[in-house]
């Protein structure tokens, strides 16, 4: 087995690593104040943004459920990789080789199970990808070509061809050291009375990846009548691929959703290939599964906190499957209450993207996005269509299925227009529709009580109960809830201004300590503090000022206070400061530092004032020793107004 990475090499790629980029890949992220970024905490569902994220430091924390850490730690959480995966993987990011404290080289087969997973996976899209080049993949190519994708539209997505032998992809990666049971766990062989062999045989093979771009497992459309196996074969679930928490072409998508707050969820791989090369690049498509409550936290992260103001398109086949996954969308959306505005895209003649693009061309699916229509009108119509209107019980019972999606329609503006529509639709009479719309109404609100809703999670308290954590205020004095992870959260403290002045003074020496300087820094250190809690970061700043502001430095600070208290430390610097331009900074941050020094000393003069007013008159040197040192704080006091 192989030693541990060199502590060394760990600083250094961490160093070396910009943790916006690497955060930036799943949390849409917008500048937040100086220095800091923000945007909708991956932790927990939320709909306004808690998470910050502050570069200069190489740490983010967030205000809504607590969640701290650095650019490791992120990534053992959102990618499920062990510390030294983390490393490993941002190592290769930025091309630095690391070093094993017994001088070893890790080998594939001795490193977590999720990276060897990964490692075959990629190995496997190589192999398809070559293997659509040769000649005995023409079916594969026929099947693009005939739905208008060419050599360059596969290569754009990395589409393959999984070849019909019995276990070709096996013999293959197996002579590349990866093991049977590798295989097995990556779901690309399957077992057999003859042993194992090929998942995918005989297929167009389209690579699944995360939206980091790493390849997670495999979509394979069949080709051959002798095929006995379903139309679509994805990879199972594993340690890595767990399909209802994938979007296919979520990778290529997230730079343009998040810009243009727009995402198109389609149903298949063609259709998000269509979509794409037609200049709709934000679109996805859900893998084997229906859309799920995790896609909608997905989105929300890329969305960011514009939200409000995005929209989601569902396009849905005509046929009967097409309106269920339409009612199945539907009804996540209403339980998740997703911010964004929703919408129904559907083809001419019933044509999905991908067979409309081939008969129509590029400027047809554009067409077909712009003339969306909004879901709950596109759900209404579905509803009462389901009903046999030429009799009276299929009139009612329109009515009744049809009125909850009216109730639910956020713009209660268009409630009374859409009522009168239902009503023509059913042919009842329109207090009828209004009747069956205020019972639904009032069915809502009495499930959606926060008495008796569990929000999406199984949390009791989470950002969909409470339009999100509350992010950091500008200036200090608003007090969100108190974190379980750390009950003495940094807003929770500032209930007072001497505490908002402490905190406000660690903040200034945490974030920019080049600005407040070490002289200044050295003399808050040995001030006194009201709270124990920012007491007890003072220590540990006072602990390393040896090293103050040299690279690391905030790693030692972090390192000496207490476990229990990590989380105040990282509040206190990423936390925004209350300054709108550079210029301000360097005024603020001093003027806070010095502020707490000035307090201190002013209370330390107080107290031989008072020494000396209760000393005996007739010691006289004890009397002038109290007074030299009052004119030393003085002296000091001036010097640090500037005077």
């Amino acid at each position: 087995m192989p030693g541990r990475i060199r502590h060394s090499d760990i600083e250094e790629v961490k160093a070396r690593t910009n943790i916006a980029d690497v955060v930036g890949e799943y949390v849409q992220l917008k500048p937040a104040g100086i220095g800091s970024l923000k945007g909708l905490c991956p932790f927990h569902d939320e709909r306004s943004p808690s998470f910050h994220v502050r570069p200069q430091l190489g740490y983010y924390h967030c205000f809504g459920c607590g969640e701290s850490g650095d650019v490791y730690s992120f990534l053992q959480a959102l990618d499920h990789v062990t510390f030294a995966e983390a490393v490993e993987k941002l190592a290769a990011r930025v091309g630095y080789v690391l070093t094993y404290e017994d001088g070893g080289a890790q080998d594939d087969a001795e490193r977590g199970q999720r990276t060897r997973l990964l490692a075959a996976n990629k190995a496997a899209e190589e192999f398809f990808v070559q293997r659509l080049t040769l000649p005995d993949a023409e079916p594969g190519r026929r099947f693009l070509g005939e739905r208008g994708f060419d050599a360059a539209a596969a290569s754009r997505f990395g589409v393959g061809y999984a070849p019909k032998a019995w276990d070709e992809l096996t013999n293959h990666l197996r002579a590349k050291g990866f093991t049977p049971e590798v295989l097995a766990a990556a779901g690309l062989v399957s077992q057999g009375d003859r042993g194992i062999y090929d998942r995918f045989r005989g297929r167009v093979v389209w690579p699944i990846r995360d939206v980091t771009g790493q390849t997670l497992g495999f979509g394979a459309r069949r080709l051959f009548d002798d095929d006995q196996g379903p139309k679509y074969l994805n990879t199972p679930e594993t340690a890595v691929y767990h399909k209802a928490q994938v979007l296919y072409g979520l990778d290529l998508a997230k730079r343009d959703i998040g810009r243009g707050h727009q995402v198109v969820v389609v149903e298949g791989y063609t259709d998000v290939m269509a979509c794409h090369l037609a200049g709709i690049t934000t679109a996805v498509a859900t893998c084997g599964t229906a859309f799920g409550a995790d896609h909608v936290r997905m989105l929300r992260r890329m969305l960011g906190d514009e939200e409000a103001s995005s929209q989601v398109v569902f396009t849905f086949d005509p046929d009967a499957a097409g309106q269920k996954a339409a009612e199945r969308s539907w009804d996540v959306i209403q339980e998740t209450r997703i911010g964004a505005q929703t919408y129904v895209a559907v083809g001419p003649d019933g044509l999905d993207p991908c067979d409309l693009r081939l008969a129509q061309g590029d400027a047809a699916i554009v067409r077909m996005i712009d003339e969306k229509r909004p879901m709950f009108e596109f759900i209404l119509r579905q509803t009462v269509a389901r009903f046999d209107l030429s009799t009276l019980e299929g009139r009612i019972g329109a009515l009744r299925a049809a009125a909850p999606v009216i109730a639910e329609l956020k713009d209660t503006a268009l409630r009374p227009g859409y009522t009168r529509e239902l009503a023509r639709m059913t042919g009842a009479e329109l207090t009828e529709a209004e009747h069956a719309v205020t019972a639904a109404g009032r069915q809502r609100r009495d499930s959606a009580d926060p008495a008796h809703r569990r929000p999406l999670g199984g949390a009791e308290t989470s950002g969909l109960s409470r339009e999100g954590g509350s992010p950091p205020p500008a200036a200090g004095g608003e007090t969100p809830a108190i974190r379980a992870s750390n009950p003495a959260g940094l807003f929770a403290l500032a209930t007072d201004p001497v505490t908002r002045l402490e905190r406000d003074a660690l903040m200034g020496i945490l974030q920019q300590p080049e600005l407040v300087g070490r002289d200044l820094a050295g003399q808050a250190a040995e001030a006194r503090f009201a709270n124990q809690s920012l007491q007890v970061v003072r220590d540990a700043i006072a602990a390393n000022l040896d090293s103050y502001a040299e690279s690391g430095w905030f790693a030692k600070v972090l390192a000496d206070v207490p476990a229990p208290l990590a989380g105040l430390v990282q509040e206190l610097a990423v936390a925004p400061l209350p300054v709108r331009d550079e210029a301000q900074l360097a005024g603020f941050v001093r003027g806070a530092v010095a502020a707490l020094v000035e307090k201190d000393l002013l209370g330390r003069k107080a107290e031989l004032q008072g020494r000396l007013q209760r000393s005996d008159p007739v010691d006289v040197d004890g009397r002038a020793t109290l007074q030299r040192a009052m004119a030393d704080i003085e002296q000091q006091r001036r010097a640090v107004r500037g005077e």
